[in-house]
């Protein structure tokens, strides 16, 4: 990959850079420990304003509401350089923007994207993603969530969990069994459908953070318009795993690493010990330049990646590493601020409001959301056996016989 800029690339810099000093004291403050309600008008008007200037939404068509430009992986990674340099917000960063949008441009309808991509990028409508039950995670397939199709309309009945943001969501992406009789993978279908509808019960998990993140979401003969099905019956297991793909660029996104390693970077410069900033000690330097080491792998990985994502070439086991390596380092970066917080970073005060939030919690909230996203979204012992199964083709893992 050429990495070097273009004239075109470097207006694009210079046009970023003049964005953030025009606009950026409208920014947003840039949220961590995860979703905890709706994006307020602050936030809205922020969206529309990176849409407008090509910010946010930029590789979606005109047609849906995005700005428009072809996709260009070094044109993202400036525009994420550069606002994260800066603090300012990249905008609304949910599952409706970054996992089904793309899928919706991938194998969804006509009318479907015409119908949800705009109002999904905008922000005015938000999306939780029923994938989870109790007995179905990280045997996805195995869910037992089912629908029935009855007078034009799918009949759901069932249980999720672990359901981010589901207490404030207005729609559900949701996969439910739909074929009974045909094998688990091939039985399951993707529907829409809104959180209003009659029958849905959302009961909150509260987290360690303290807010509750996570729900349980009860179904009881919901019902769903049959036209809000992605690709087919029976299809569901194959959009699923588009929307997979776009989720583990999510969970292990470079660019909030970027972020959070420019926001560490800054908390140990102005720490000091006996009157010396962190930084300007060998050990807290060293700690701080591994992990700048392996963020900047992960930044030029995740463009390797969306480079053969626009050449529309598979990339099989470098995919598959991205939520494993983006959650544990996550992790390890805020582990790092935690530690050179000292006696400050034991005290955690959680906010309702995430502006309110002082340098301490934010950092703490970041650390504990983070510890599960290493476990949500598909464990890490699972990821390693899906990276040593399916990317290394090692043999499948033995598996205890009862009785044995």
């Amino acid at each position: 990959m050429d990495l070097a800029l273009s004239e075109r690339h470097r207006a694009l810099q210079a046009s970023a850079r003049d964005f953030i000093a025009r606009f950026g004291p409208l920014s947003p403050p840039v949220g961590g420990g995860g979703g905890r309600r709706r994006p307020d008008r602050k936030a809205l008007d922020w969206q529309a304003l990176l849409i407008e200037h090509g910010f946010a939404a930029r590789a979606v068509p005109r047609r849906y509401g995005g700005y428009g430009a072809e996709p260009d992986v070094l044109d993202a990674a400036i525009i994420t350089e550069e606002f994260n340099r800066a603090g300012i917000s990249l905008g609304i960063q949910g599952q409706g923007i970054r996992m089904l949008v793309p899928t919706l441009l991938e194998v969804g309808t006509e009318a479907q994207r015409e119908r949800w991509i705009g109002p999904t990028i905008r922000g005015e409508v938000i999306w939780c993603q029923g994938y989870s039950e109790p007995e179905a995670g990280s045997d996805l397939a195995a869910l037992r969530t089912a629908a029935r199709l009855e007078d034009g309309q799918f009949v759901v009945n069932g249980q999720k969990i672990w359901t981010s943001s589901a207490h404030f969501a207005d729609m559900m992406f949701l996969l439910c069994r739909t074929e009974p009789d045909r094998p688990k993978h091939l039985g399951i279908s993707y529907l829409l459908l809104s959180m209003d509808s009659p029958g849905i019960e959302v009961r909150p998990l509260p987290t360690m953070t303290g807010h509750p993140t996570f729900n349980e979401v009860f179904f009881t003969d919901v019902r769903v318009p049959a036209d809000q099905i992605v690709l087919g019956r029976g299809e569901g297991w194959r959009v699923a795993n588009v929307t997979l793909k776009h989720e583990r660029m999510l969970l292990g996104d470079a660019g909030k690493l970027m972020h959070r390693l420019h926001r560490l970077r800054v908390l140990l410069a102005e720490t000091r010990v006996d009157g010396e900033p962190l930084l300007a000690k060998p050990v807290w330097r060293d700690r701080l330049m591994r992990l700048q080491g392996e963020v900047l792998a992960a930044k030029y990985h995740q463009m390797r990646l969306l480079g053969e994502a626009a050449r529309g070439e598979e990339s099989g086991l470098g995919l598959l590493v991205v939520k494993y390596y983006g959650s544990t380092l996550a992790w390890r970066l805020a582990a790092l601020a935690v530690d050179a917080l000292g006696e400050a970073g034991l005290v955690y005060e959680p906010h309702d409001d995430l502006a309110e939030d002082d340098a301490a919690t934010a950092w703490y909230a970041d650390w504990m959301y983070d510890l599960g996203l290493i476990i949500g979204g598909g464990s890490s012992n699972i990821q390693k056996n899906i990276i040593a199964e399916r990317g290394l083709g090692m043999p499948r893992e033995p598996k205890i016989q009862s009785g044995a």
